[in-house]
């Protein structure tokens, strides 16, 4: 089964705070992205989708609906784009399946907490499936933590709250997590998630031979009192289990000259961030 991990871009963002000054405006309107954003996700062909900033999921669910997938989301308790005119509603997390490859989903939504159990902005979806001709249940998860880098400990916290979710809710399942972390490998919130007791992989680790992350998932240039600032980031991640999945292929990730020197967004890519594709045998 496929697996595919995506930050879409938020439309609303895209249009107001996150101020991509290489990107042409026109390569930014909903009629162009929604057209390469389709493009993205049909050309992959994933069973499962997992997708953060999605704040059009009425039109993805319909979309996707005309070729066999349904999906499910959830919203941030308090989205940054209903602060930005026009806006299409709040963004969140959502989950999308191939209903000719699994027979059967039910859906959990989480408000992350932080150490004191306090709420924070950030969720999780956990979606318990049965893929059809496999007889245990797999457990997907999405979650889109906390950005800017002075959040880490925050961060740290979110991703104890997520493990300790999944311990409790998986037993010994098979897991797959996917999302934004907003995290380099370095941060405790990444470490977090590969400690033994979860067991857990990072599927693009095993694309390099020494089994390091991709050099960026998100490469962006952004405007700033100092001029235009180029930003690089490894903080997006398909997390496995590897004691019950196996990754049989991954799709590499463009160069920087394939990209381009004004980066992302761009016409031939719609969002700020790379799509992680893994393939899994149990």
């Amino acid at each position: 089964f496929r697996v595919m991990q995506w930050n879409m871009l938020a439309q609303a963002l895209s249009q107001g705070t996150d101020n991509f000054v290489k990107c042409p405006a026109e390569a930014l309107s909903w009629d162009n992205r929604k057209l390469h954003i389709m493009e993205e996700i049909l050309t992959h062909n994933p069973t499962i989708l997992c997708l953060q900033e999605v704040d059009q999921f009425n039109f993805l669910e319909k979309e996707l609906g005309k070729v066999g997938y349904k999906g499910t989301f959830c919203k941030k308790p308090f989205s940054p784009c209903l602060d930005i005119t026009p806006n299409f509603g709040p963004d969140g997390c959502a989950v999308f399946w191939k209903t000719s490859e699994v027979k059967e989903v039910k859906v959990e939504n989480y408000i992350i907490k932080q150490k004191e159990n306090y709420d924070t902005n950030q969720i999780c979806i956990l979606c318990c499936m049965k893929l059809k001709n496999i007889d245990s249940d797999i457990f997907v998860a999405v979650t889109h933590l906390k950005a800017k880098k002075y959040f880490n400990e925050l961060r740290k916290q979110q991703s104890q709250f997520i493990a300790k979710l999944l311990q409790e809710k998986c037993k010994n399942s098979p897991v797959i997590l996917c999302g934004d972390f907003n995290a380099d490998p370095q941060e405790l919130a990444y470490k977090e998630m590969v400690t033994k007791d979860l067991n857990l992989n990072s599927a693009y680790t095993f694309l390099d031979n020494l089994h390091k992350e991709p050099a960026y998932t998100t490469l962006k240039i952004r405007g700033s009192p100092v001029g235009p600032l180029k930003n690089s980031a490894t903080i997006d991640y398909i997390f496995f289990s590897l004691n019950h999945l196996k990754v049989t292929s991954l799709v590499r990730l463009p160069s920087e000259e394939e990209i381009g020197e004004d980066c992302l967004p761009s016409f031939t890519f719609p969002s700020d961030h790379l799509s992680l594709i893994a393939d899994f045998h149990f």
